[in-house]
């Protein structure tokens, strides 16, 4: 065995003993400090680290942001994500990498060369209308690395015809995470969001991460940290924005680096064929073409 395979072992495994949720409430707490040592510290480090492109920035000085936070899930200035306006095509809802993309085999998903996990298990198991209405249909999984934007945005338009929270535990969803632990995108903590649209239904379901203290849409605002975690309909009803969007609007946002993944209903959309993972993507870029 490599010293690389070791490393990425000792990895995953200290993932399994780690208090997920306890630590990711910490940073939870941390990123939303308005001290200015604390927050600039935060910042500077993660400057230094990650080089994120701050000149997209709607704010490009990154001490003038309240908290890390702020900073983390900052707007981007007007035109820096042109969404393409072509009502057949499908547009990336995020700025990142293609983990895995393809059809949906039956119900299953592939996560990474020889795991898969099941459409079900995934949206979990009190949806299984869901689940039949996506069989046989389309996937692709989004990675958001750290220095990535971390606002979620519409692929297409749609309105909001279903959501709710599955609990989970909170694994790493990098790419050595999601090659060592079976049914990764389906045993952490998640938000599934249902769309409809005159051309098709879609699911957009957002997978937290170690370290993903605040998962949010628009409509409920902050969902998670959620207390107590068990299963639960985010409401339609009384809600913060409406419930139906424009393309490319945006829909909701993480803390730190996590998962989307995109569901698409058979026989509806083809993913254009020069995407695959390992792709770099761009929130409004195409994505997919409808059929």
């Amino acid at each position: 065995m490599s010293a690389d395979d070791t490393g990425a072992r000792l990895f995953v495994g200290l993932q399994y003993l780690l208090p997920q949720h306890l630590l990711s409430g910490v940073v939870h707490w941390l990123a939303r400090l308005e001290l200015s040592w604390v927050k600039n510290a935060f910042i500077d480090n993660f400057l230094v680290n990650y080089r994120p492109d701050m000149s997209e920035a709607e704010e490009p000085d990154p001490r003038r942001y309240a908290s890390f936070n702020a900073f983390f899930t900052r707007a981007l200035r007007p035109g820096a994500r042109p969404v393409d306006p072509s009502p057949t095509v499908l547009v990336s809802p995020v700025d990142g990498t293609v983990s895995q993309i393809g059809r949906i085999d039956g119900a299953a998903l592939v996560q990474a060369k020889g795991l898969s996990y099941t459409l079900e298990s995934l949206l979990d198991e009190a949806a299984p209308a869901w689940a039949a209405a996506l069989r046989g249909g389309a996937f692709a999984t989004l990675y958001l690395a750290p220095h990535n934007y971390h606002r979620i945005h519409m692929p297409l338009a749609g309105a909001l015809k279903a959501a709710w929270y599955v609990p989970g535990q909170l694994f790493s969803v990098n790419a050595t995470t999601a090659s060592q632990v079976p049914g990764l995108f389906a045993r952490n903590e998640r938000v599934v969001c249902v769309f409809a649209d005159a051309a098709l239904s879609f699911a957009l379901v957002l997978v937290g991460a170690l370290f993903v203290g605040s998962m949010s849409t628009v409509w409920h605002g902050e969902v998670t940290p959620r207390s107590p975690r068990v299963r639960g309909e985010l409401p339609l009803e009384f809600v913060r924005a409406a419930l139906s969007l424009e393309k490319g609007a945006e829909m909701g946002r993480f803390n730190m680096g996590s998962t989307v993944i995109l569901l698409l209903p058979p026989g509806k959309a083809e993913w254009l064929a020069e995407l695959g993972a390992g792709s770099a993507i761009r929130v409004g870029q195409p994505l997919a073409r409808l059929i």
